[in-house]
């Protein structure tokens, strides 16, 4: 039984855990289940859900806040709401979609994953090109349903603002992604949920408030990525010049976020080095 050393000093004992086999990295068996293209359904729903309410909350603000037809600066749900609105439609999502495709919602989350051997090549694969084509989707209905309003307040784009540097951009992007892989990987760590039986059922929250959290800091720099698929599926639909240009600083970014996030997890907070070190040790 796997021993574990509690606050204060304390052992406490986990319920017979052992770490779960790594995923094999091409496994065809899975291409043959339902399950796997029932996830990848749920992971092309979800995306599409998530831009759709969040893109329509960014254009409902600058809308209430433009001086041409308010003159309340204040009005509207204000960068708050607009970390709220984020944040939160990732816990509501994570939490519906989580039995059933772990609930990534985010080319970033799902690389990160795979870079940790928790998902397949084929799935991880299969999971960016839902989420991609579920974000493209959901910026189309809003686009559809408030063209003016859409093309007039900059389709909720990712850009990087004036007076920052791309450096500044890539730093922000890289290390908001990181805030949130590094939390999806410890909300998710089965080493804990073998100990504590309810943290499986609040793991959607940390991750929902990690995405406020970042937003919060870093709407201003960039307007927040953290997402490729969410920058991808406003960029398709906007079209416009600034988005494309900036465009790789949203991919970029993240991805390199979601590596650190996922070595720092797996090889140093998890030990993964010193025990692929001491079983070479013990081997030899």
């Amino acid at each position: 039984m796997a021993k574990d050393v509690g606050v204060g000093g304390h052992d406490y004992t986990a319920r017979d855990y052992q770490d779960p086999p790594p995923a094999d990295l091409f496994d065809a068996e899975e291409l043959t289940k339902w399950s796997f293209y029932r996830a990848i359904i749920a992971e092309f729903v979800a995306t599409l859900l998530f831009l759709y309410i969040t893109v329509l909350t960014v254009i409902g603000y600058k809308s209430q806040t433009d001086p041409i037809h308010s003159s309340d600066q204040c009005g509207g749900v204000g960068i708050l709401g607009i970390a709220w609105a984020f944040g939160g439609m990732i816990f509501v999502l994570v939490y519906c979609t989580a039995g059933i495709s772990g609930g990534h919602i985010n080319p970033a989350v799902t690389f990160g994953l795979l870079l940790a051997r928790k998902v397949s090549v084929p799935r991880a694969v299969m999971y960016i090109v839902a989420q991609c084509l579920g974000a493209i989707c959901g910026c189309g209905l809003v686009k559809a349903f408030q063209k003016t309003y859409y093309d007039n307040y900059g389709g909720g784009a990712n850009e990087l603002a004036d007076g920052y540097s791309k450096g500044t951009g890539l730093g922000a992007e890289i290390i908001g992604t990181f805030v949130l892989v590094y939390t999806v990987f410890s909300a998710t760590d089965p080493k804990r949920n073998a100990r504590d039986s309810h943290v499986p059922v609040l793991a959607p929250l940390p991750i929902g408030f990690a995405v406020f959290m970042v937003h919060l800091a870093t709407i201003p720099i960039t307007g927040t990525g953290i997402n490729p698929a969410r920058s991808f599926g406003a960029a398709v639909i906007y079209g416009k010049d600034k988005a494309w240009d900036d465009q790789w600083l949203f991919w970029v970014g993240p991805m390199i976020g979601a590596a650190i996030a996922a070595i720092y997890h797996q090889y140093v907070l998890r030990a993964g080095a010193a025990k692929g070190l001491g079983s070479f040790r013990s081997n030899v």
